[in-house]
């Protein structure tokens, strides 16, 4: 929901850094730093440990916000690292809560976890698919001039979202159950956003221009910044 307002932000912070870092580290390097600490995190989660888990989650998210910098500055941007990006972040997104479930290992967090898990699950076929529809009809990252792999529809739960969500259950698993029932509840309706923009939109020309583009946009739906760096 804030992801697009909170990019010029974090990448005006995290620009200094980037071109240090770019002198020693590749953007995969950081790419693999953040798979990396994302497993950690799961491990601490599993072993008990919630300041360490949350510790490790953010930065793993740190080197996530940074490898796409970095690659472009190291003129290493392409759709491979775009990949490996999205590829590495949803490793973590599903191993964490799985691993807070075996820590806390009561029936109200597993059922709460399935749940989550499925809506996920769900979710995620809601934007690839649509995102795919809009590269393929000329409306995707290129088009707005996007230096990201792929476009992104947006929703209520993005990338912001997303941490704060984790950051909490990491930080409380004691409350598990509930607070994966609540980020089951709101990507929910990330769906719900996107098919009632895809009911309005995708069959009304053959080609996506960019009135369908503009019509997307005051939906809220429209074609936006990915959260997935190209490199």
């Amino acid at each position: 929901m804030i992801d697009r307002r909170a990019r010029t932000l974090k990448d005006r912070v995290l620009e200094p850094l980037a071109a240090r870092l770019a002198a020693h580290v590749t953007g995969g390097f950081l790419t693999g730093v953040s798979l990396a600490l994302a497993v950690a995190a799961a491990g601490a989660a599993w072993a008990g440990s919630p300041p360490l888990a949350v510790g490790c989650w953010l930065t793993s998210r740190l080197a996530d916000g940074l490898d796409g910098p970095v690659a472009r500055r190291r003129g290493e941007a392409g759709d491979l690292g775009g990949y490996l990006d999205i590829l590495a972040d949803t490793v973590g997104y599903t191993i964490i809560p799985v691993a807070v479930a075996l820590g806390v290992d009561d029936r109200a967090t597993w059922i709460a976890l399935a749940a989550l898990l499925g809506i996920l699950y769900v979710n995620a076929i809601s934007w690839t698919y649509l995102a795919a529809v809009l590269e393929k009809r000329g409306a995707g990252a290129r088009h707005s001039g996007e230096a990201t792999s792929i476009t992104m529809p947006p929703a209520l739960v993005e990338g912001a979202e997303t941490i704060v969500l984790f950051t909490l259950f990491l930080a409380l698993p004691g409350r598990a159950a509930w607070i994966f029932g609540l980020m089951a509840a709101l990507v929910t309706v990330n769906i719900g956003q996107r098919l009632w923009w895809a009911w309005r939109s995708l069959d009304r020309a053959p080609a996506l221009t960019d009135q369908l583009a503009a019509d997307a946009s005051t939906s809220g739906v429209a074609p936006a910044r990915s959260r997935r760096t190209t490199r």
